[in-house]
């Protein structure tokens, strides 16, 4: 069921509102004769749900792991990624 906030009211109540629907509840903003706006939760960037998909992935090799970033970008940007890279394909230079 939507929560259904008048307009007025929601300038007060924004923070509020606003968390609700991150919550994923539906927050419908009124005018005094009907709703305009509908609140909702911008998606995550593809970057950041792929991201999420890989720590639950690795998820039982946490102990291997450890504190380690699993980002791409880090992963990328590991001292020994350049070194696999060159034994596996010829010093780039």
């Amino acid at each position: 069921m939507a929560m259904h906030v008048p307009i007025g009211e929601a300038k007060a109540r924004l923070s509020e509102l606003v968390a609700a629907a991150m919550r994923g509840e539906d927050v419908v903003l009124d005018s005094v004769d009907a709703p305009q706006v509908r609140l909702v939760m911008v998606p995550p960037s593809d970057v950041e749900q792929r991201a999420a998909k890989r720590r639950s992935a690795i998820g039982m090799f946490a102990d291997l792991v450890g504190d380690r970033d699993i980002d791409i970008r880090a992963l990328k940007a590991d001292d020994r990624w350049d070194e696999h890279y060159g034994r596996k394909f010829g010093d780039p230079d």
